[in-house]
């Protein structure tokens, strides 16, 4: 069964192909290399064993687009692409816009034309907006998100939400993700951000190999167990398989499906420097600075809907997905190297 997957060459698109071919499906990868490198691709054949037919293009080309269904039987399209800085969207709002919203259209007007009608979409937590009781629910109504990338995933979601009102045969299934961390187990294929990175844990693994000089943990007076930002961190490998997971439920039900997917547990970042420096050996460079404009001090998932309709649950624990960046990061000093 071939699914196409938007940025299938970013992080969590990358391990979900790689997931994908071992549940026994085909992905078919269309990515414009914006924030990814095409290297990915060889390190996903060498764990899985198979070759990857690659597109290098932009969803909103809808000439590409009709290329790819006209030629390929595709069953159904998991979309990653995008842009997903929240910092950047803030000075770039038209670009994310474009990108994200924009993006979302293009495609699924492509997929209507070629009556593919399953459409598994990477969706947000930042959904929820900033007044949100924790845990996140997903019978919540939609917040306002901070930045202009939240609100682009909310646009994205609402366009989903009306479609499924007006045309019952699409199966839509929103995935909100809370904070994907770690990397295969292998070593060969993490996150590999370009330029300084925007997560907490490249951020940790750049300062611990040398290539940064310390860490900024931003505020230590939140009302947390320590002082510092809670978060929801679930193993990319664990967020993967919820793809496969809602791939699975959505082939077999129209309609529209939402579902959190996070651990359901929520870890500091003081919590995360220690579970790191305990796996790596290696004490790590970091100080408190000032807190950022629009952090929330915690939120976590209520993940309870992905395990009682999807069978789906995290087993990655927080020690893991340390061990795994940790890995990744030594076995490739420099990312992804074209």
């Amino acid at each position: 069964m071939n699914i196409l997957v938007t940025g299938g060459c970013g992080y969590i698109g990358s391990h979900t192909c790689v997931q994908l071919i071992q549940a026994g499906y085909t992905p078919i990868v269309l990515d414009n290399l914006v924030n990814s490198k095409v290297a990915v691709l060889k390190r996903i054949e060498l764990i899985t064993g198979h070759q990857v037919r690659f597109y290098q293009g932009d969803v909103r080309d809808k000439k590409q687009l009709e290329q790819i269904f006209s030629q390929h039987n595709i069953s159904a399209v998991i979309h990653f692409a995008g842009l997903k800085a929240v910092g950047e969207s803030v000075h770039k709002p038209l670009e994310y816009y474009d990108a994200n919203v924009s993006g979302a259209l293009v495609l699924m007007q492509a997929m209507r034309r070629a009556g593919v009608k399953q459409l598994v979409f990477s969706s947000s937590a930042t959904v929820y907006g900033e007044t949100a009781d924790v845990p996140y629910r997903e019978d919540m109504p939609l917040g306002l998100p901070s930045s202009p990338y939240g609100k682009s995933k909310m646009m994205a979601e609402q366009a989903m939400i009306d479609l499924s009102t007006a045309e019952n045969d699409w199966s839509l299934t929103l995935l909100r993700y809370f904070n994907p961390v770690g990397a295969h187990p292998t070593g060969l294929m993490g996150e590999d951000p370009q330029g300084i990175p925007n997560n907490l844990m490249p951020y940790i693994t750049q300062v611990a190999i040398g290539a940064r000089p310390a860490l900024a943990v931003f505020g230590h007076d939140y009302p947390t167990n320590d002082g510092t930002c809670v978060r929801d961190f679930i193993h990319v490998v664990d967020l993967a398989d919820g793809h496969i997971a809602a791939l699975r439920k959505g082939l077999n039900q129209n309609g529209l499906h939402i579902y959190n997917l996070g651990s359901g547990v929520g870890h500091s970042v003081l919590e995360v420097i220690n579970a790191f420096e305990q796996a790596s050996g290696k004490p790590l460079a970091w100080h408190f600075a000032p807190r950022r404009v629009g952090d929330l001090p915690a939120f976590w998932a209520d993940a309870s809907k992905a395990k009682q309709q999807l069978g789906w649950q995290t087993k990655m624990t927080l020690q893991q997905m340390v061990a795994d960046s940790w890995l990744w990061q030594v076995n490739n000093p420099k990312g992804y190297l074209d």
